[in-house]
């Protein structure tokens, strides 16, 4: 049992859940911004990016900086949060979700809460966060319940 609940808490874990969440997310969130849904001039990610580095660039720096912050915040969760169920992981998400308001949006020059953009941001910033919030419950819980299955 104590294999188990070590491997649960894997580095390789964390990072592959963190991959698949920003895979999925990123697409969730194109598809939201071509439909109108999403009203964020750039996707955060490449926002913040040229941000840090003072310059426009190209759309695969924004998702990598996507990619690594979810990564970051699943191997997190996997590695260090004592109760990994769905209501810690939701929790995960809306403390994210606000601070990308609070801190990630002003940042970028967006105002606080994307003021300075839309006041739709706020409501259709919380998508992408209850999305990964979900996902990272379930996913985390799949992975478990495969390796007791297959006993790894």
């Amino acid at each position: 049992m104590t294999e188990t609940l070590q491997s649960d808490r894997s580095w390789g874990r964390g990072i592959i859940i963190g991959l698949v969440i920003a895979i999925i997310t990123a697409a969730m969130m194109m598809i939201m911004m071509k439909a109108g849904a999403l009203p964020l001039p750039k996707p955060l990610g490449l926002a913040f990016a040229e941000r840090i580095v003072g310059h426009a660039l190209p759309m695969p720096v924004g998702v990598l900086f996507h990619a690594a912050y979810v990564t970051f915040w699943s191997v997190v969760f996997v590695r260090f949060f004592p109760r990994r169920d769905i209501v810690t992981a939701l929790l995960l998400a809306v403390v994210l979700w606000l601070g990308v308001l609070v801190v990630f949006f002003p940042l970028v020059g967006w105002g606080f809460a994307g003021s300075a953009i839309s006041p739709k941001l706020i409501p259709a910033s919380f998508m992408p966060h209850l999305l990964f919030g979900l996902l990272l419950w379930a996913l985390h819980k799949y992975a478990r319940r495969k390796e007791v299955q297959t006993g790894e």
